[in-house]
């Protein structure tokens, strides 16, 4: 929790609820993954969701969810309370595909954070009990809701790029000695604790990669606590070439405000045979357009937006609308694990 600051506002006091919708019941098994904190606090202040508290045992950790003003709950009292209709998943990362299933048993739906599991069999166990509960899972990918991102890839779906031959992203990070050794637990390491948030646009726009050749290095030598620090896959499929960097030490600790610290640093690109999609910095997100010729609402030549954008905000209104029945999700099921797969053959833990 030391990367983020615990927060109560911000984006959260602005967000307004969907036209005409209920108030949903959420409450949140866990506190300690690193978006816990703001998404507790976005609950709390958004008027689509009714916050009944948090379940978190760590009593360090949950004194400062109540300085916060959020009530303390027990497990019981989350899976148990027939009024809570959605659990946010928010404990630490090897706590999340226990506590989703234990969720989903119960019969809530669930918006759960990343990486949601450590296995496919995992993956493979929350969503066939979603189906067969019919219940809905949400996964907290953060950029899925980004303007920048989702235009540029808008762009290549459209074909306004022409034919996609090469796509990179990077999203490095800094952490501190004791979120180190919890990561060190994975093989995976820093990539599989924070390459998904690249992996998921990429996977989403490409499919199934053909190959996934993960390189994971230690290279931090401050430190020998074995975590894989300084990572990279590249993705392959008939025609195109990608890769995913993500590293641990960066020179500068990101923020939650994001314009400061390793967020600008963060890019996702996105080139073809006719123009190029770059989303740099992702946060605030500015996007790229450069054609050879127009296409779609674009001109020939360079052209830059830069967007307004919070995260998690457009998550939790889909959600509460999805728990009402008044929308979808846009991100189906299938394609969860489909980035599952893609990110666990990029953490070297596919087997």
């Amino acid at each position: 929790m030391r990367r983020r600051a615990f927060v109560l506002g911000g984006a959260a006091a602005t967000m307004a609820a969907a036209p005409g919708g209920r108030p949903i019941r959420i409450a949140f098994l866990g506190g300690g993954h690193g978006h816990g904190s703001a998404k507790v606090a976005l609950a709390g202040k958004s008027p689509d969701w009714d916050l009944a508290g948090i379940c978190e045992p760590d009593a360090e950790l949950m004194a400062r969810y109540e300085r916060m003003g959020v009530r303390a709950l027990t497990r019981a009292q989350v899976l148990e309370d027939p009024s809570i209709e959605v659990v946010g998943v928010e404990g630490w990362v090897w706590e999340l595909a226990a506590s989703a299933k234990a969720a989903l048993e119960a019969g809530k739906h669930i918006h759960l954070d990343k990486p949601p599991a450590a296995s496919m069999a995992e993956m493979r166990e929350i969503l066939d009990l979603a189906q067969r509960r019919k219940r809905l899972v949400q996964v907290g990918y953060m950029w899925r809701y980004n303007p920048a991102v989702n235009l540029a890839l808008e762009a290549a779906r459209a074909g306004w790029l022409g034919e996609i031959f090469q796509i990179r992203g990077v999203i490095n990070t800094t952490i501190d000695a004791a979120e180190r050794k919890k990561l060190a637990r994975f093989v995976g390491g820093q990539m599989f604790e924070l390459g998904g948030h690249l992996i998921d646009p990429i996977i989403r726009l490409m499919g199934r990669p053909e190959r996934v050749t993960p390189y994971l290095r230690h290279d931090f030598g401050a430190l020998d606590d074995g975590l894989t620090d300084n990572t990279m896959a590249v993705l392959e499929w008939r025609g195109a070439i990608g890769t995913v960097a993500t590293a641990s030490m960066h020179h500068r600790s990101p923020t939650a405000g994001g314009n400061s610290g390793a967020l600008p640093y963060r890019a996702l690109e996105i080139y073809g045979t006719q123009g190029a999609a770059v989303v740099r910095p992702i946060e605030p997100p500015s996007l790229l357009i450069d054609l050879t010729v127009a296409a779609g609402p674009y001109k020939a030549g360079p052209q830059t937006q830069s967007f307004t954008y919070a995260r998690y905000v457009d998550d939790f209104i889909e959600l509460a609308a999805a728990v009402r029945g008044e929308g979808k999700l846009r991100v189906r099921p299938e394609e969860d694990l489909l980035v599952e797969e893609s990110l666990l053959r990029a953490s070297g833990m596919e087997g």
